[in-house]
C-alpha cells in the first residue's frame, strides 16, 4: 500500500522517457518505459494512418496492460512513460474525431479498453509534461527518430488540444502540471529540486527517499 505509482503523461517529443529516468533514479522507482523501438506498427502508422491506426492503438493497449500486470509483482514504487488512459483519452479518439479510426474499430477498442481497466490500478499521481509546438517539433526533429520525420504538425496540435482538456477533466489533487518549454531537465538544477519536492508533496502517504546526487548529475 505504500508503494507510490506515478504517470507520465505528455505529447510526442515533450521528453517523457528522459523525464522518467531522470525521476525514476532521484526517487528509486521501478520505470515502465512506452514501446517505441520495438513497435511493429509505428513506421507503417505515420505513412498510412487509415490503415494502420486501429492496429497501433490496440498494440499500445497490449503492451500497456502487461506492463501493468508486471507492476503488481514490484516491489518497488512505480513511474510509468505515458498511462493507459491516454492511449483511450488521447491517441485513439483523437484518432476518431479526425477520421482515421471508424465508428466500428473505435467502439471495439473502448470496450476492451473499459474490460481491461477492471484490472488495473490508476496513478497516485499523474506528472503532465506541457510544452508549445514549437517545442515539440523541436524535440522531435533533434532526437531524429525515422518514423517521425513525415509527423503532421496538424496532428501533434490536435493532441496538444486534447491533452489540455483531459488534464482540466481530472481532479487537481492528483495532477502536477510542468512547463517544460524553457527547462532543461539536466541543466535547471534549482527547477528540478523544486519538481522533485513538489512530487514529494503530492505523494506525502507513501515512502519516498530522494536521492539527491541524481538531480546534480547530467
Amino acid at each position: 500500500m505504500n508503494k507510490p505509482f506515478i504517470g507520465i503523461a505528455g505529447n510526442i517529443g515533450v521528453g517523457k522517457t528522459t523525464f522518467t529516468t531522470k525521476i525514476s533514479n532521484i526517487l528509486n522507482l521501478h520505470p515502465y518505459y512506452e514501446s517505441v523501438i520495438d513497435n511493429p506498427y509505428l513506421n507503417d502508422f505515420y505513412k498510412n494512418m487509415d490503415r494502420w491506426s486501429f492496429n497501433l492503438q490496440i498494440y499500445f493497449l497490449n503492451h500497456r496492460f502487461r506492463a501493468h500486470q508486471e507492476m503488481l509483482k514490484t516491489q518497488k514504487g512505480i513511474i510509468q512513460d505515458r498511462t493507459i488512459y491516454e492511449d483511450v483519452e488521447i491517441f485513439a479518439k483523437n484518432l476518431f474525431e479526425i477520421g482515421h479510426l471508424s465508428k466500428r474499430d473505435w467502439k471495439n477498442y473502448k470496450d476492451l479498453f473499459e474490460l481491461m481497466i477492471q484490472f488495473i490500478k490508476s496513478p497516485d499521481v499523474i506528472i503532465y509534461l506541457r510544452a508549445s509546438m514549437d517545442t515539440l517539433l523541436n524535440r522531435i526533429k533533434n532526437r531524429d527518430r525515422k518514423c517521425e520525420e513525415n509527423i503532421d504538425p496538424e496532428y501533434l496540435y490536435k493532441l496538444n488540444i486534447a491533452y489540455e482538456k483531459w488534464i482540466k477533466s481530472l481532479d487537481p489533487k492528483n495532477v502536477l502540471v510542468i512547463d517544460t518549454d524553457n527547462f532543461n531537465i539536466f541543466n535547471d538544477t534549482d527547477k528540478l529540486d523544486s519538481i522533485t519536492s513538489n512530487i514529494v508533496k503530492k505523494l506525502k502517504n507513501y515512502d519516498i527517499k530522494v536521492n539527491k546526487r541524481f538531480i546534480k548529475e547530467s
